[in-house]
């Protein structure tokens, strides 16, 4: 086995752009374009002024190296028919005459070298770096074009300074045939064009520094707005419905600020009204059901003694006595949880809260429920935590919240067995209600706890119930600083999961002990312990 190498992390994280500041993007992105634009712009203009420095030049100089080679011409015909070191006194002299005279043009060297002669000893010139620079190829291209002017850009020894060779070949009858090799020096050109470049590149940064002194002040007018809009809707997102941004001017700025505060004031007025609304909700159906209360009460006394007596009634009176019976029971529950709801619409709902034992409180809720469940052919068993598990609870509600959670999966629970876990995970338990019935689709699962919603509205409820169980029972666990939670598949079956905080004494003095298999087992359909997926 093969240790893998150690994952190193990254010593400079990737870095964002999208989250630095408006102003600093506006800025980074007007340098980014203004470097850019400022070195296409200089680098295009020195290219120019070097064309054209060396096209001036070059026009110059060439026109040069034909009147030095008429020269050289007049001077080897005056010595046609000389003897031969008269006539290389005569090209001696021509050259030091023409070395002299380029001298004061910034720099001119030249050479002589008779055609076909060996060896530098009969080569005439005023700096040998001029036949160095002279290659088999150069030669080559002179002895080509006799009667024209071969030049090509080269670089000076010694100096590294940018020069033109020149070269062309001159034949006299009775004179001989020479190669004039012409060296000119453009130091003074490459000098103008570094001043050049030099100038262009303070002008650059002078105008970059222009450029970000503008994209400052442009990105702190557009950016003050935003960021006080920013911070408005931020006040208004935290309950503030009275922020609003300060406006001045008519540009297009202020036209979203004056938007913004239009429609900050029309949401104000509309969480007021329906807040006002929904208190007037609230305190109608706190008052209807506590006037309520009274009628239902005479109408549950009489309802207590029409069955009382109603084995001397006939079948069909017998009959109807038992609904009325049933439906004032109902009625009386549906006001109840309607009382409930309003006082924690009102949050006037209070939490008694006193350390209890859990599983007993769930054994008592299935104890109710079985015979509910034994009447569809089913069954409920538990699972888990095996002794007590003391938690800081409020009784009422818990024993509300189990009661509701087992009607519900008896409901429709489809007759099967009906599994019930206690789990202990850290700090908090959970007590997981599974069935094996119809179950609820994710998008079921999320509207579950709505008031008075179905899955399908077309089911009839065959154990009574208003439609606000589930949503009593949540606001009960959150009133324990709990959650409660729905989970399944169509046709697979669902799972509630009611999570309550450990209070604390802990569970039971014990340390969260569970049999194994911990946290997520539910109970299956023949009562044995499966995973939750």
């Amino acid at each position: 086995m093969t240790a893998e190498p150690p994952v190193v992390p990254s010593a400079s994280p990737r870095v964002d752009p999208r989250t630095w500041p408006l102003t600093v993007r506006v800025v980074a992105a007007t340098v980014l374009l203004s470097v850019v634009a400022f070195a296409a712009v200089g680098a295009y203009l020195s290219s120019v002024i070097a064309d054209g420095l060396f096209e001036q030049r070059r026009d110059r100089v060439v026109a040069e190296s034909l009147s030095a080679r008429a020269s050289l011409v007049d001077a080897l015909r005056a010595a046609a028919g000389e003897n031969p070191t008269q006539r290389l006194d005569a090209a001696t002299q021509y050259v030091q005459t023409a070395g002299s005279a380029g001298a004061e043009d910034g720099g001119r060297e030249l050479a002589l070298v008779p055609v076909g002669a060996e060896g530098s000893v009969s080569v005439i010139g005023t700096d040998r770096t001029v036949t160095g620079l002279v290659d088999e190829s150069f030669a080559a291209a002179v002895a080509r074009a006799p009667d024209e002017m071969s030049y090509r850009s080269v670089r000076i020894p010694g100096t590294d300074a940018p020069g033109l060779l020149l070269g062309t070949r001159v034949s006299v009858a009775g004179a001989g045939s020479y190669d004039l090799y012409l060296l000119y020096s453009f130091a003074q050109e490459q000098q103008t064009l570094t001043f050049v470049q030099q100038v262009l590149g303070g002008a650059g940064l002078v105008l970059v520094a222009l450029m970000i002194g503008v994209a400052v002040v442009v990105a702190r007018l557009v950016a003050t707005p935003l960021r006080q809009a920013a911070r408005a809707a931020e006040r208004i997102a935290g309950g503030d419905l009275t922020s609003r941004i300060p406006v001045s001017g008519a540009d297009e700025l202020a036209r979203v600020g004056t938007s913004f505060n239009a429609m900050a004031q029309t949401l104000e007025r509309q969480v007021a009204d329906l807040t006002e609304l929904s208190q007037v909700q609230q305190r109608f159906v706190s008052d209807v059901s506590h006037e309520l209360r009274t009628p239902l009460t005479t109408i549950r006394m009489a309802a207590g003694m029409l069955r009382e007596q109603r084995d001397g009634f006939a079948p069909d009176v017998r009959r109807t006595v038992e609904l009325l019976d049933a439906q004032a029971t109902r009625f009386g529950s549906l006001l109840e949880e309607l009382l409930e709801i309003s006082r924690f619409d009102a949050q006037a709902a209070e939490l008694d809260a006193q350390e209890h034992d859990l599983v007993q409180l769930v054994d008592r809720a299935i104890d109710d429920a079985q015979v509910l469940a034994a009447d569809r052919g089913g069954s409920i068993r538990r699972r888990g935590a095996p002794g007590p598990l003391l938690v800081e609870v409020d009784p009422r509600r818990i024993d509300r919240i189990l009661r509701n959670l087992l009607t519900n999966a008896v409901e429709h629970g489809a007759g099967r067995p009906i599994g019930v876990m206690i789990t202990v995970a850290s700090s908090q338990v959970h007590v997981d209600v599974r069935d094996r019935g119809i179950g609820l689709t994710a998008a079921e699962a999320e509207h579950v706890f709505d008031r008075f919603w179905r899955a399908d509205p077309s089911r009839t409820r065959t154990l009574g119930g208003s439609g606000l169980g589930l949503a009593i029972s949540l606001e009960d666990a959150h009133l324990h600083g709990g959650t409660l939670t729905a989970t399944g598949r169509p046709g697979k079956g669902a799972t509630f999961r009611l999570t309550l905080p450990l209070g604390p004494a802990g569970p039971g003095g014990r340390t969260g002990q569970t049999r194994p298999g911990g946290p997520g087992e539910t109970v299956g359909p023949d009562g044995e312990d499966t995973r939750d997926a």
